[in-house]
């Protein structure tokens, strides 16, 4: 008896344990969202490398906080190549300027781009770098193999498919998936990244979390006060440095004799992985030029067709999904107005891969003047970066106060919280800006055009709930026609830049 009532006591204590901590859960999230202020953001962190910089925002900003994201503006210079690393969250890039190639590697699928003997000795004549390679590949071959055959069959280089990207460029990437990218154009290459560490499939914690496989990258987060990551990866370099080892790639973790073995490799390979005496960052400067196996522009797309043929499980899942798409160019606009500009949207509608994210994306250009209709989003936090020219932006929360009231500009970032209202106007110069959201069917809800709330009200409703007669009403309810992008009266309207 006392038994059976000690168990009972003890499931009690459990139940309310269990139940405290699911009321309290929420009320600490929804507090992250009480915002007095919020503010147009510069980058807080710089990182200067030999072929780029990284830029990153404070992620512990109340903001940032709010929606649950880190932000950063990664440059890749001509002939640089930003290392491959991995993330604890799903992320979304976009291409603000310039051209390059982005790898993207994805756990379990085939190796689809594959050398040929032909273009591999026409490679062997090109420079010195690539000589030294054969050697590398022919060394690697007489260890991995003793049949002629083998050692020739290594010599071949195969890897996932390399994607070209350009300005325009949206690229869903999934959690711990490795990316590289490297820029053959002829200008910078500029990315803006979100990570959403908010997101469900990212199961450590709140901090944005970048692991390298090679180079000996720099700190890209930027700390407020002591926190316990902080002074953990303060303590975790003290130990490095106390053990002879100053790197911080993922490999340089791992025993030399270990990961050796683990490869099948000499030990001075090894140590080459783990970047011993190697103290470049993420963004190194290609010696020569970087040449991998790509199919001609011409033959992409009917490889990829051919590629979906015959496929299922993980690799009809995400080897063969869209991962990036363009929504720059003026034929992918879903709101187009004459007067005011255009808005491209991409969803996991129009691109699957990201229902699995859960994330989205809005392109905007708007005409000097012209206006984004006020609104809220139902289902999502957004965050804004401005790509070109200005916009007077205002937003406000459940207590009808002006949380934001200030002209962005271009480079500048800034976050509207779910529900909350905003209102943009571009100035003279145009208005052009990439939204991130946080659902991957994200919707929004207008207070002026065609779709508005005001418009859906009966007027006898607007007549009493704004004391106003009902002709006022209709006035308020029909002034506009448009829909999202509203048209200024006194805006002028202007031809869309050559560089739209």
């Amino acid at each position: 008896m006392a038994r059976s009532l000690a168990l009972s006591l003890c499931l009690l204590v459990l139940f309310h344990g269990c139940v405290a901590y699911r009321q309290q859960s929420p009320s600490i999230q929804q507090n992250e969202c009480m915002l007095n202020q919020i503010q147009a953001r510069e980058p807080d962190n710089l990182i200067e490398t030999e072929a780029g910089r990284i830029e990153s925002w404070d992620y512990n900003q109340d903001d940032f906080q709010c929606a649950g994201v880190a932000v950063q503006r990664i440059t890749v210079e001509r002939n640089g190549l930003h290392l491959p690393f991995y993330t604890n969250t799903p992320r979304l890039l976009y291409v603000v300027q310039g051209r390059g190639q982005l790898g993207m590697v994805i756990p379990g699928c085939p190796e689809t781009f594959e050398e040929t003997e032909q273009s591999y000795e026409e490679q062997l004549q090109g420079s010195q770098q690539q000589q030294q390679g054969q050697q590398g590949r022919q060394q690697i071959g007489r260890r991995q193999g003793q049949q002629g055959q083998q050692e020739s069959f290594e010599q071949l280089d195969r890897h996932q498919k390399v994607r070209p990207v350009k300005e325009g460029d949206v690229i869903a990437v999934p959690a711990g998936v490795t990316t590289w990218s490297y820029n053959d154009g002829d200008q910078s290459l500029v990315f803006v990244c979100l990570q959403d560490t908010s997101n469900l499939h990212n199961q450590l914690d709140q901090i944005p979390r970048r692991f390298y496989l090679a180079g000996n990258p720099q700190d890209e987060i930027t700390q407020q006060g002591q926190s316990r990551h902080s002074i953990a990866r303060q303590q975790g370099k003290i130990r490095r440095q106390q053990q002879g080892n100053n790197n911080n790639n993922v490999f340089a973790g791992f025993d030399t004799r270990l990961l050796a073995d683990a490869l099948n490799i000499d030990q001075q390979t090894a140590q080459q992985l783990q970047g011993q005496n190697d103290n470049r960052p993420q963004i190194v400067r290609v010696q020569g030029r970087l040449d991998f196996v790509q199919p001609p522009e011409s033959m992409r797309e009917e490889r990829q067709l051919q590629g979906r043929q015959g496929q299922n499980g993980f690799e009809e899942v995400f080897c063969h999904m869209k991962m990036k798409q363009n929504i720059g160019k003026p034929s992918m606009a879903d709101v187009f107005s004459p007067q005011a500009g255009r808005i491209s949207v991409l969803n996991g509608l129009s691109m699957p891969i990201l229902r699995h994210l859960r994330l989205s994306a809005e392109r905007g250009f708007f005409y000097n003047n012209a206006i984004y209709s006020p609104h809220w989003n139902l289902n999502a936090h957004e965050v804004y970066y401005v790509i070109r020219g200005s916009a007077r932006v205002q937003v406000v929360n459940d207590n009808g106060e002006t949380i934001l009231d200030d002209q962005v500009r271009q480079g500048q970032l800034f976050i509207v919280p779910q529900n909350h209202a905003v209102l943009q106007k571009a100035m003279s110069n145009g208005y052009e800006y990439i939204a991130f959201k946080t659902q991957d069917n994200a919707m929004i809800s207008t207070l002026a055009g065609r779709t508005s709330v005001l418009r859906s009200l009966p007027d006898v409703v607007l007549a009493n709930a704004y004391q106003m007669d009902r002709q006022q009403a209709r006035n308020l309810k029909y002034n506009r026609q448009e829909t999202v992008a509203l048209s200024s009266s006194r805006s002028s309207f202007q031809s869309e830049r050559a560089s739209a």
